[in-house]
C-alpha cells in the first residue's frame, strides 16, 4: 500500500520535481494531505496540517524568506514546492538557506510541471490510499469475525487483531491479570507498569480510555464493560492508528465486551455449582467437594485453608472473584453462603485487595483451619468482618461481648479451644468452679474430689487459656464462653 507522502511524490517521474537539499527521511515519509498553492507573503492563516505549498516566489519581494520559512514552520506544513521560471528563474538563495536552516523539504516545481497536476497527484494517492485503508478494514473485520468462530474465538479473534494491526494487543480481565496476549508475553518490564495502570482504571469503575506508557512503549487503553462493572480491558501498543484501524479495534472491543458479559452471565450457573461445592465441605463431604472442584476449577487450597467472610453478593465483585480464580487455580476457592460471599485461601495467601479498595467490601479473616472444621472457621471469619478494609479473627472477650450469637460461638470454641485439645476433666471441673463462686472447697465438695485437685486444675486451666483466673476480667471470659458453647 502506498502511503500518500512527500516522498512517493517526488518519486512520481512524470512530475519531474526535484528536491533542492537533502532532508531525514522521516520527513519524506510524513503524511502529506495535499498540495496547495499561494503567493501571498503569509499564507499561513489559510493553511492546514500535513500540506505541501506551491509558490512561484512572487512574494518575495514584500516579505524575507527567513520569516516566510518560519511561518510555515509553525503551521506545520510538510514541505515547500518553488516553481521556477514563473517569476524567478531559480530558487532564490536566500530561501535555499531558511529551508536547510529549519529543516524544512523544498523542492523544485518546473516551469513544464502546473501546479494543478501536483495538487492532482496528491488527491489522487491520498484516494488511493483511502479506498486501500477501506478495503484493508473490511477485509481486517473479515478475518477478526471468522477468528471468532473457531473453538477459542476470544485469543483467536486478538490474535487476528494482532496481525492485522502488526502490534502486540493484550487481553486483560476483570482482576486486572493479563488473560490473552499476541502475538507474545510482554516483558516484565512493561507488563507490570501497564498492568498496574489497566487495574487503576478498573478500579475507578467508569469506562474509559488512555494512552499508558510502560517499558519504554505507549500503550493504547480501552475498558470493556458498562459503568460500575467493569469486565476488562483491551490494550495495543501503539498509537498511530487511523480511522479505519479504529474501527478494526471497535469490533474487537465489541466481541470482547460480549463474551466477557456472556461469562458474567454464566456466573450464575457457576455461583450454584461453587455453593454446592462448599455445602459439601461444611457438610464433611470432602472428598466430593474436591473432586467437582478438581473437575471444574483445578482442586481447592490445600489444607490448612483460611476462611474469608465479605458481606454481600454483588455481581460485579463475584464476576472479579470469577477472574482472580482462574489465575490462581488451587490458591483460592470462593461461593455464596446465604447474604455473604465465602473465599477460602492456602494459608500463606492473602485476600485479594481490590476486594476493599476497589469494591469496598469488608473482609473477614478466620485463623488457618482443616476441612473437618471449616464451618467454625466460617463462624470465625465472619466474627472478624471489620466496618472497612481487612481483619483477621483472634479469639478474646471483646469478641465474646460485641457480637451477635454466630460470632459469640465462634468466639467461645476459639477460647476454650485448648481446654478441649487437652481434653479430660478440666473443662468439666472449672464449670463447676465457676458455678459455686470460684470457691474451691464448695466445687470439691459437689465434684467429690480433694480441695487441693480442684486447685490443681484450676491453675492448669488458667495456664492453658493464657488467663489469670484470679482476676474478675480472666473469670468472666471463661464465664461467657462456657455460657455461650453450653447454649
Amino acid at each position: 500500500m502506498i502511503e500518500p507522502t512527500l516522498g512517493a511524490l517526488l518519486e512520481q517521474r512524470d512530475l519531474h520535481l526535484r528536491l533542492v537539499a537533502p532532508v531525514p527521511r522521516a520527513r519524506l515519509d510524513a503524511e502529506l494531505r495535499w498540495a496547495h498553492s499561494s503567493d501571498l507573503p503569509d499564507p499561513s492563516p489559510f493553511l492546514d496540517d500535513h500540506v505541501a505549498l506551491l509558490t512561484t516566489g512572487s512574494q518575495f519581494d514584500r516579505t524575507s524568506a527567513g520569516e516566510y520559512v518560519d511561518r510555515l514552520v509553525s503551521r506545520g506544513v510538510q514541505a515547500l514546492g518553488f516553481g521556477t521560471g514563473v517569476v524567478m528563474p531559480t530558487i532564490p538563495a536566500d530561501l535555499v538557506a531558511a529551508c536547510e536552516r529549519s529543516g524544512l523539504p523544498l523542492f523544485e516545481v518546473p516551469y513544464r510541471t502546473p501546479f494543478l497536476a501536483v495538487s492532482r497527484a496528491c488527491a489522487d494517492a491520498a484516494a488511493a490510499h483511502a479506498f486501500a485503508r477501506r478495503s484493508w478494514a473490511l477485509s481486517a473485520q473479515r478475518s477478526v469475525s471468522l477468528a471468532a468462530l473457531r473453538d477459542d474465538p476470544l485469543p483467536a479473534a486478538i490474535g487476528e487483531l494482532a496481525r492485522q494491526l502488526g502490534a502486540w494487543v493484550g487481553l486483560f480481565d476483570a482482576a486486572g491479570d493479563v488473560a490473552v496476549a499476541r502475538p507474545s508475553d510482554l516483558p516484565a518490564a512493561a507488563s507490570a507498569p501497564l498492568a498496574y495502570a489497566v487495574s487503576g482504571m478498573l478500579d475507578a469503575g467508569v469506562p474509559s480510555a488512555d494512552t499508558i506508557s510502560a517499558g519504554g512503549s505507549d500503550f493504547q487503553v480501552q475498558t470493556l464493560g458498562r459503568g460500575g462493572a467493569l469486565r476488562g480491558a483491551l490494550a495495543i501498543r501503539g498509537t498511530d492508528t487511523d480511522q479505519e484501524a479504529r474501527a478494526v479495534v471497535t469490533t474487537v472491543v465489541a466481541m470482547a465486551g460480549f463474551a466477557l458479559e456472556r461469562a458474567s452471565d454464566l456466573a450464575g450457573g457457576h455461583a450454584a455449582l461453587r455453593a454446592g461445592v462448599l455445602r459439601a465441605l461444611t457438610g464433611g463431604d470432602v472428598a466430593l467437594a474436591r473432586s467437582i472442584a478438581v473437575a471444574a476449577w483445578g482442586s481447592l487450597p490445600a489444607e490448612p485453608v483460611r476462611v474469608g467472610v465479605i458481606p454481600g453478593r454483588a455481581s460485579d465483585l463475584v464476576h472479579y472473584l470469577e477472574a482472580r480464580a482462574s489465575h490462581a487455580p488451587g490458591s483460592i476457592f470462593f461461593a455464596p453462603d446465604r447474604d455473604h460471599m465465602v473465599i477460602l485461601l492456602d494459608e500463606g495467601e492473602d485476600p485479594p485487595e481490590p476486594i476493599w479498595t476497589r469494591f469496598g467490601a469488608p473482609v473477614g479473616l478466620s485463623r488457618p483451619t482443616a476441612y473437618a472444621h471449616l464451618g467454625a472457621a466460617i463462624d470465625e471469619a465472619r466474627a472478624a468482618v471489620p466496618s472497612a478494609g481487612v481483619a483477621t479473627f483472634s479469639p478474646g472477650s471483646a469478641d465474646l461481648f460485641r457480637s451477635v450469637s454466630p460470632d459469640q460461638l465462634a468466639a467461645a470454641r476459639a477460647l476454650l479451644e485448648p481446654l478441649r485439645l487437652v481434653g479430660g476433666s478440666l473443662e468439666q471441673h472449672l464449670r463447676a468452679w465457676l458455678d459455686h463462686d470460684a470457691s474451691n472447697d464448695r466445687t470439691a465438695e459437689a465434684l467429690g474430689i480433694h480441695r487441693h485437685t480442684v486447685r490443681a486444675h484450676i491453675l492448669r486451666a488458667g495456664e492453658l487459656l493464657d488467663l489469670d483466673l484470679s482476676s474478675f476480667a480472666g473469670r468472666a471470659s471463661v464465664w461467657a464462653a462456657l455460657r455461650v458453647s453450653r447454649e
